[in-house]
Protein backbone atom coordinates (compact mmCIF):
# COMPACT_ATOMS: atom_id res chain seq x y z
CA UNK A 1 0.00 0.00 0.00
CA UNK A 2 1.02 3.67 -0.37
CA UNK A 3 3.23 5.11 2.30
CA UNK A 4 1.76 7.89 4.42
CA UNK A 5 3.42 11.35 4.24
CA UNK A 6 5.28 10.88 7.53
CA UNK A 7 6.81 7.65 6.24
CA UNK A 8 8.50 9.32 3.26
CA UNK A 9 12.21 9.71 3.74
CA UNK A 10 13.37 13.27 3.33
CA UNK A 11 16.77 12.73 1.90
CA UNK A 12 18.18 15.54 -0.34
CA UNK A 13 17.19 13.67 -3.50
CA UNK A 14 13.63 13.24 -2.19
CA UNK A 15 13.40 16.94 -1.37
CA UNK A 16 14.58 17.82 -4.88
CA UNK A 17 12.01 15.53 -6.48
CA UNK A 18 9.22 16.97 -4.34
CA UNK A 19 10.15 20.55 -5.19
CA UNK A 20 10.28 19.69 -8.91
CA UNK A 21 6.86 18.02 -8.79
CA UNK A 22 5.28 20.98 -6.99
CA UNK A 23 6.80 23.39 -9.53
CA UNK A 24 5.45 21.41 -12.48
CA UNK A 25 1.97 21.15 -10.98
CA UNK A 26 1.94 24.87 -10.31
CA UNK A 27 2.82 25.55 -13.94
CA UNK A 28 -0.09 23.40 -15.16
CA UNK A 29 -2.53 25.14 -12.84
CA UNK A 30 -1.52 28.59 -14.08
CA UNK A 31 -2.34 27.70 -17.70
CA UNK A 32 -6.00 26.83 -17.09
CA UNK A 33 -8.54 29.04 -18.89
CA UNK A 34 -11.27 31.00 -17.18
CA UNK A 35 -14.75 29.48 -17.21
CA UNK A 36 -16.39 32.93 -17.30
CA UNK A 37 -18.05 33.05 -20.74
CA UNK A 38 -18.59 36.82 -20.58
CA UNK A 39 -14.85 37.50 -20.32
CA UNK A 40 -12.88 34.50 -21.53
CA UNK A 41 -9.20 34.17 -20.67
CA UNK A 42 -6.96 35.62 -23.38
CA UNK A 43 -3.66 33.98 -22.42
CA UNK A 44 -3.44 32.35 -25.84
CA UNK A 45 -4.17 35.57 -27.77
CA UNK A 46 -1.52 37.82 -29.26
CA UNK A 47 -0.04 40.46 -26.92
CA UNK A 48 -2.18 43.59 -27.00
CA UNK A 49 -5.15 41.87 -28.66
CA UNK A 50 -8.51 42.76 -27.10
CA UNK A 51 -10.24 40.15 -24.96
CA UNK A 52 -13.08 38.25 -26.58
CA UNK A 53 -16.49 39.61 -25.60
CA UNK A 54 -19.47 37.25 -25.47
CA UNK A 55 -22.93 36.98 -23.98
CA UNK A 56 -25.44 34.16 -23.78
CA UNK A 57 -28.97 33.99 -22.36
CA UNK A 58 -32.06 31.81 -22.29
CA UNK A 59 -34.17 34.77 -21.08
CA UNK A 60 -34.76 33.37 -17.59
CA UNK A 61 -36.82 36.28 -16.19
CA UNK A 62 -40.03 38.15 -16.96
CA UNK A 63 -39.01 41.69 -17.94
CA UNK A 64 -40.61 44.50 -19.94
CA UNK A 65 -38.39 45.72 -21.45
CA UNK A 66 -35.65 43.10 -21.31
CA UNK A 67 -32.75 44.27 -19.13
CA UNK A 68 -30.95 41.29 -17.54
CA UNK A 69 -29.00 43.31 -14.97
CA UNK A 70 -28.23 46.15 -17.37
CA UNK A 71 -27.06 44.02 -20.30
CA UNK A 72 -29.71 45.26 -22.78
CA UNK A 73 -30.88 48.57 -24.23
CA UNK A 74 -34.27 48.92 -25.95
CA UNK A 75 -35.41 50.58 -29.15
CA UNK A 76 -37.40 53.21 -27.27
CA UNK A 77 -34.10 54.84 -26.24
CA UNK A 78 -34.03 56.35 -29.73
CA UNK A 79 -36.56 58.90 -28.44
CA UNK A 80 -33.96 60.42 -26.07
CA UNK A 81 -34.59 64.15 -25.52
CA UNK A 82 -36.91 64.24 -28.53
CA UNK A 83 -39.76 65.89 -26.63
CA UNK A 84 -37.48 68.18 -24.63
CA UNK A 85 -35.85 69.63 -27.72
CA UNK A 86 -38.91 70.05 -29.89
CA UNK A 87 -41.36 71.14 -27.22
CA UNK A 88 -43.71 68.36 -28.33
CA UNK A 89 -44.82 65.31 -26.39
CA UNK A 90 -42.39 62.41 -26.58
CA UNK A 91 -43.19 60.05 -29.45
CA UNK A 92 -41.64 56.61 -29.60
CA UNK A 93 -40.27 55.60 -32.98
CA UNK A 94 -39.19 52.00 -32.22
CA UNK A 95 -40.60 49.41 -29.85
CA UNK A 96 -38.94 47.37 -27.12
CA UNK A 97 -38.46 43.66 -26.48
CA UNK A 98 -39.98 41.88 -23.48
CA UNK A 99 -39.38 38.45 -21.96
CA UNK A 100 -41.11 35.69 -20.05
CA UNK A 101 -39.01 32.79 -18.71
CA UNK A 102 -37.64 31.04 -21.79
CA UNK A 103 -38.75 33.51 -24.46
CA UNK A 104 -38.12 37.01 -25.85
CA UNK A 105 -40.70 38.72 -28.07
CA UNK A 106 -41.89 42.16 -29.15
CA UNK A 107 -43.81 44.65 -27.04
CA UNK A 108 -45.30 46.83 -29.74
CA UNK A 109 -44.57 48.62 -33.00
CA UNK A 110 -45.19 52.37 -32.56
CA UNK A 111 -44.48 53.27 -36.21
CA UNK A 112 -44.83 51.37 -39.50
CA UNK A 113 -41.25 50.11 -39.37
CA UNK A 114 -40.61 50.69 -35.67
CA UNK A 115 -39.53 47.11 -35.06
CA UNK A 116 -39.29 46.09 -31.39
CA UNK A 117 -35.52 46.17 -30.83
CA UNK A 118 -33.02 45.26 -28.11
CA UNK A 119 -29.22 45.38 -28.31
CA UNK A 120 -26.55 44.37 -25.84
CA UNK A 121 -24.70 47.02 -23.87
CA UNK A 122 -20.92 47.47 -23.69
CA UNK A 123 -18.25 47.87 -26.35
CA UNK A 124 -18.04 45.09 -28.90
CA UNK A 125 -15.39 44.20 -31.45
CA UNK A 126 -15.93 44.67 -35.16
CA UNK A 127 -16.30 41.00 -36.15
CA UNK A 128 -19.60 39.85 -34.67
CA UNK A 129 -21.65 36.66 -34.59
CA UNK A 130 -25.22 36.52 -33.26
CA UNK A 131 -27.13 33.24 -32.88
CA UNK A 132 -30.72 32.70 -31.74
CA UNK A 133 -33.11 29.79 -31.34
CA UNK A 134 -36.50 30.53 -32.84
CA UNK A 135 -39.63 29.83 -30.80
CA UNK A 136 -43.07 29.64 -32.44
CA UNK A 137 -45.94 29.06 -30.03
CA UNK A 138 -48.56 29.50 -32.73
CA UNK A 139 -47.80 29.66 -36.43
CA UNK A 140 -49.04 33.01 -37.76
CA UNK A 141 -51.69 32.79 -40.47
CA UNK A 142 -53.19 35.24 -42.90
CA UNK A 143 -51.45 38.25 -44.39
CA UNK A 144 -47.73 38.99 -44.22
CA UNK A 145 -45.64 39.73 -42.16
CA UNK A 146 -44.26 38.16 -38.97
CA UNK A 147 -40.49 38.14 -38.59
CA UNK A 148 -37.63 37.25 -36.26
CA UNK A 149 -34.43 39.29 -36.47
CA UNK A 150 -30.81 39.20 -35.33
CA UNK A 151 -28.83 42.45 -35.25
CA UNK A 152 -25.17 43.23 -35.79
CA UNK A 153 -23.15 46.43 -35.31
CA UNK A 154 -26.29 48.23 -34.18
CA UNK A 155 -26.27 51.65 -32.51
CA UNK A 156 -29.28 53.29 -30.84
CA UNK A 157 -29.10 57.06 -30.48
CA UNK A 158 -31.39 60.09 -30.55
CA UNK A 159 -34.09 59.34 -33.18
CA UNK A 160 -31.75 56.92 -34.94
CA UNK A 161 -30.92 53.22 -35.20
CA UNK A 162 -28.07 52.17 -37.48
CA UNK A 163 -26.57 48.77 -38.21
CA UNK A 164 -27.29 45.46 -39.90
CA UNK A 165 -30.12 43.00 -39.59
CA UNK A 166 -30.76 39.47 -40.76
CA UNK A 167 -34.51 38.89 -40.75
CA UNK A 168 -36.74 36.00 -41.73
CA UNK A 169 -40.41 35.10 -41.86
CA UNK A 170 -41.96 32.62 -39.44
CA UNK A 171 -44.87 32.07 -41.82
CA UNK A 172 -44.81 28.98 -44.10
CA UNK A 173 -47.30 30.76 -46.36
CA UNK A 174 -44.94 33.74 -46.78
CA UNK A 175 -41.34 32.44 -46.83
CA UNK A 176 -38.52 34.98 -47.17
CA UNK A 177 -35.24 36.11 -45.64
CA UNK A 178 -33.35 39.38 -46.13
CA UNK A 179 -30.26 41.22 -44.93
CA UNK A 180 -30.99 44.87 -44.27
CA UNK A 181 -28.98 47.97 -43.46
CA UNK A 182 -30.65 50.37 -41.05
CA UNK A 183 -29.61 53.85 -42.17
CA UNK A 184 -30.59 55.73 -38.99
CA UNK A 185 -33.89 57.58 -39.39
CA UNK A 186 -37.21 55.86 -38.79
CA UNK A 187 -38.54 54.12 -41.91
CA UNK A 188 -35.11 54.15 -43.58
CA UNK A 189 -33.64 50.76 -44.41
CA UNK A 190 -32.33 48.87 -47.43
CA UNK A 191 -32.29 45.16 -48.23
CA UNK A 192 -28.66 44.72 -49.25
CA UNK A 193 -28.67 41.26 -50.80
CA UNK A 194 -28.76 40.89 -54.57
CA UNK A 195 -30.97 37.81 -54.53
CA UNK A 196 -33.66 36.93 -51.99
CA UNK A 197 -34.46 33.41 -50.79
CA UNK A 198 -37.83 31.75 -50.12
CA UNK A 199 -37.04 30.53 -46.60
CA UNK A 200 -38.96 30.67 -43.32
CA UNK A 201 -38.02 29.69 -39.76
CA UNK A 202 -40.07 27.23 -37.70
CA UNK A 203 -40.06 26.42 -34.01
CA UNK A 204 -36.63 25.14 -32.96
CA UNK A 205 -34.72 26.45 -35.99
CA UNK A 206 -31.42 28.22 -35.34
CA UNK A 207 -30.83 31.65 -36.85
CA UNK A 208 -27.30 33.00 -37.10
CA UNK A 209 -25.73 36.08 -38.68
CA UNK A 210 -22.16 37.34 -38.93
CA UNK A 211 -20.56 40.67 -39.83
CA UNK A 212 -16.94 40.94 -40.95
CA UNK A 213 -14.75 43.63 -42.47
CA UNK A 214 -14.80 47.45 -42.32
CA UNK A 215 -15.27 48.59 -45.91
CA UNK A 216 -16.80 46.63 -47.42
CA UNK A 217 -18.77 44.95 -44.66
CA UNK A 218 -19.83 41.37 -45.39
CA UNK A 219 -22.97 40.07 -43.65
CA UNK A 220 -23.86 36.37 -43.82
CA UNK A 221 -27.12 34.75 -42.71
CA UNK A 222 -27.51 31.08 -41.71
CA UNK A 223 -30.34 28.65 -41.03
CA UNK A 224 -29.47 25.63 -38.89
CA UNK A 225 -25.77 26.07 -39.62
CA UNK A 226 -26.15 26.39 -43.40
CA UNK A 227 -25.48 29.75 -45.05
CA UNK A 228 -28.54 30.93 -46.98
CA UNK A 229 -27.80 34.56 -47.82
CA UNK A 230 -24.92 37.01 -48.03
CA UNK A 231 -24.71 40.75 -48.64
CA UNK A 232 -21.97 43.36 -48.96
CA UNK A 233 -22.18 46.97 -47.79
CA UNK A 234 -19.84 49.46 -49.46
CA UNK A 235 -21.73 52.52 -48.26
CA UNK A 236 -23.53 53.01 -51.56
CA UNK A 237 -26.86 54.81 -51.43
CA UNK A 238 -29.85 52.55 -51.80
CA UNK A 239 -33.26 52.19 -50.25
CA UNK A 240 -34.18 54.74 -47.61
CA UNK A 241 -32.14 57.76 -46.60
CA UNK A 242 -29.60 58.68 -43.96
CA UNK A 243 -26.05 57.61 -43.16
CA UNK A 244 -25.81 54.76 -45.71
CA UNK A 245 -22.94 53.05 -43.87
CA UNK A 246 -20.79 51.09 -43.95
CA UNK A 247 -20.99 50.80 -40.17
CA UNK A 248 -17.70 49.64 -38.60
CA UNK A 249 -18.96 49.37 -35.02
CA UNK A 250 -22.03 48.81 -32.88
CA UNK A 251 -23.58 46.00 -30.86
CA UNK A 252 -25.35 42.70 -31.53
CA UNK A 253 -29.00 42.24 -30.61
CA UNK A 254 -32.45 41.03 -31.59
CA UNK A 255 -35.72 42.30 -33.02
CA UNK A 256 -39.15 41.38 -34.34
CA UNK A 257 -41.73 42.60 -36.83
CA UNK A 258 -45.50 42.13 -36.98
CA UNK A 259 -47.51 44.53 -39.12
CA UNK A 260 -50.61 42.34 -39.22
CA UNK A 261 -51.77 41.90 -35.61
CA UNK A 262 -50.63 42.35 -32.01
CA UNK A 263 -50.09 38.68 -31.21
CA UNK A 264 -46.45 39.21 -30.26
CA UNK A 265 -46.30 36.22 -27.94
CA UNK A 266 -47.09 33.82 -30.80
CA UNK A 267 -43.43 33.88 -31.92
CA UNK A 268 -40.05 34.94 -30.58
CA UNK A 269 -36.64 33.63 -29.52
CA UNK A 270 -35.89 31.09 -26.78
CA UNK A 271 -32.16 31.83 -26.51
CA UNK A 272 -29.51 34.22 -27.80
CA UNK A 273 -25.73 34.15 -27.98
CA UNK A 274 -23.37 36.83 -29.29
CA UNK A 275 -19.60 37.02 -29.58
CA UNK A 276 -16.92 39.13 -31.22
CA UNK A 277 -14.52 36.19 -31.49
CA UNK A 278 -13.30 36.32 -35.13
CA UNK A 279 -13.03 32.53 -35.31
CA UNK A 280 -16.81 32.22 -34.82
CA UNK A 281 -17.59 34.26 -37.94
CA UNK A 282 -15.96 32.10 -40.61
CA UNK A 283 -18.45 31.96 -43.51
CA UNK A 284 -18.55 28.83 -45.68
CA UNK A 285 -18.22 29.19 -49.43
CA UNK A 286 -21.82 28.09 -49.94
CA UNK A 287 -23.19 31.48 -48.88
CA UNK A 288 -25.13 33.14 -51.68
Amino acid sequence: MRASWNQVRTTPIHVFVLILAITLLGGCRASEKSADNTSPASADRAPGAPAIHSYSTTFPKAENPVNENGNWNGGSLAETDFGKRSGESINRLWGNVQTVPGMAFGVDEPTEFGDPTAILTGTWGQTQTATANVKVNKTPRGACCHEVEVRLRTTISDRSITGYEGYCSVMPSHPYCHIARWNGPDNSYWNLEKKSVAVYFADGDVMKATATGANPVVITLYKNGVSILQAVDTGAAGGGFGAYGPFPSGNPGIGFYDNHDNNWKDFGLSSFTATDDPSAAAAPASAR
